[in-house]
Formats: structure tokens, sequence, C-alpha cells
């Protein structure tokens, strides 16, 4: 389970920095950033609703989430590996899930009021920064179909939309609740967001997340020699039936509130165990990887 870079030496002589190295380096950078912004503390100003997020959180923000991505370039590319092959576990892949749903607040925290969950998803990200500078990715040999890539690729998006739906959700629950025990009119804002723009855009990513997850489905089932209903598989299909469902529920039946995130809930988890927990199961309880499976 350690990293297996080319040899420093070798590296150390050419007068380059090796893969381990940087690898460290882009993992600890990321960590002192998220580290920072998850320390920093909320200004008396900052309940008033901003159309931007405070200035002082924005350049660690900013530098952990570009070291993270650097960080999972090498892990994951196998950037300075004797074996030739992408390296894929379940820690990159729970830290490229963090990044990707960073990558939404970013852009949705320049014109959103979403301070609230700053710093929870600081401390998330620096956790799968941490985790997977803990637990690299297994070397794995080049695919044997040239659509295998974008398969992982569909996944990993899958994973981000579906991770920001999650996100989404669970601050319309906090609205509700604030709501329910009268803690905010219906239409203020006050550092959030109005709760019906907060459910639009949860079944919008749910919606965006099925799309991609069934090409990636379709994809895995194209390409595989032999398709197995394998327990990754099996979760993977049971969590698109789950959120296929709440789509089909909330069309027809019009679901919403509670009812309808604890389906997201359900089928989130399913598919996170579907891949990262499965992978958790062999490379850290059993200690063996998973040569030449699909992602």
């Amino acid at each position: 389970m350690s990293l297996s870079p080319a040899p420093l030496g070798d590296a150390a002589a050419a007068g380059t920095v090796g893969p381990g190295v940087a690898l460290a380096i882009a993992s600890g950078l990321a960590l002192l950033g998220y580290v920072w912004v998850g320390l920093l503390r909320a200004r008396p100003d900052e309940g008033q609703a901003p159309t931007r997020p405070p200035l002082r959180s924005v350049p660690p923000m900013a530098l952990a989430w570009t070291a993270q991505f650097v960080a999972l370039f090498i892990d994951i590319s196998g950037f300075g590996l004797v074996t030739p092959g992408a390296r894929f576990g379940f820690a990159p892949a729970l830290s490229m899930t963090t990044w990707l749903v960073l990558t939404v607040y970013l852009i949705e925290s320049r014109f959103l009021p979403l301070h609230s969950v700053r710093r929870v998803l600081a401390w998330l990200a620096a956790a799968a920064v941490l985790l997977a500078w803990s637990f690299p990715g297994e070397s794995r040999p080049l695919a044997a179909s040239p659509w295998a890539p974008l398969h992982w690729v569909l996944g990993l998006a899958s994973y981000g939309l579906f991770g920001v739906a999650v996100l989404h959700a669970a601050l319309m629950n906090r609205a509700e609740s604030r709501l329910r025990h009268k803690q905010a009119a219906p239409g203020a804002t006050s550092g959030q967001m109005p709760l019906l723009q907060l459910e639009r855009l949860t079944f919008q990513f749910v919606a965006a997340g099925v799309g991609v997850l069934s090409l990636a489905i379709l994809l895995g089932w194209w390409f595989t020699p032999t398709w197995r209903w394998d327990h990754k598989n099996l979760l993977a299909v049971l969590g698109w039936l789950v959120l296929a469902g709440l789509l089909v529920g909330r069309r027809i039946y019009g679901w919403r509130g509670r009812r309808a995130t604890r389906w997201l809930y359900a089928g989130a988890a399913l598919l996170l165990l579907s891949y990262a927990g499965s992978r958790f199961v062999l490379e850290v309880i059993l200690q063996r990887g998973m040569n030449g499976g699909g992602a």
C-alpha cells in the first residue's frame, strides 16, 4: 500500500523532483490550505448574505483546490511510475469527489450565499486529501478498451454530481428545519439560499448525475468482455434505480422535502459503497488490489 514511484535516487541524480516528493508537496499544500480555511471564524458581517465569499478565505481555498488537483493528477495518472498505467483506489475516488464538489461550490459561491458550508467543505476536503495521501491508488494495467477511460471519467463525474446534490439536500433540510422552528422567514436569505432555489438545484444535479451515471454503466457493460453481477456492479445498478426512482417519484407524485432527500441519501450511499466501499475492503481490510478490473 506504500507509494511506488520511480526511484527517488535516480530522480535526484537527474536534478528533478520524484513523483513521491511532488505528491507529498501537493498534498501538504492542499491540506494546509483547507485547514486554514476550516479554522477561519466567521465575522459578524458575514451573516449578511454577501454575494461573494470573504476575501480572507479565497487565497487559501484557491491554493488548496489547485494543489489537490495536482495531487490527484500525480496519483491517478501514475506519473513517474515504472509500470505504465493508471493508478486508482477508494481514497483518490473520495478525494476526486470532494474536489468536484468544491469546484461547484467555488462557482456557485460567486453568485449565491453558501458561506455556511465553507468550513465544513474545507474540513471534508482536508480529510479526503489526507486519506488519499495515506492510501494511494493501486497500479493497474492499461485498459483493454479505448472506452474504459471514458467510463471511469463518467463514473467520477457522477460521483461529483451526486455529491453536490447531497450537499444541496443537506442545506435544504437545514433550511426547512429553521422554517419549522420559525428561525427564518420563508423568503429571507440571511446568508442562506432560498428554499425553493435549493430544491430546484438539488434535483437538477440529481437529474444530471443520473444521466451521466447511465452513460457510465452502459459503457461499462459495453467494453467489459464478460459482465459479472458482482457486488460493485450490483450496488451501482441499485443506486441508479433508487436515484432514477426519485426522479420518477418527484415527476409523478411530487415528492419533495425529507422524503425526497431520504431517497437521495440512500442512492448516494449505494453508489459510494459500489466503488469506494469495495475498494476500501480490498485495499485496506484484505490488503490486495483488483488487477485489470473496471472502475
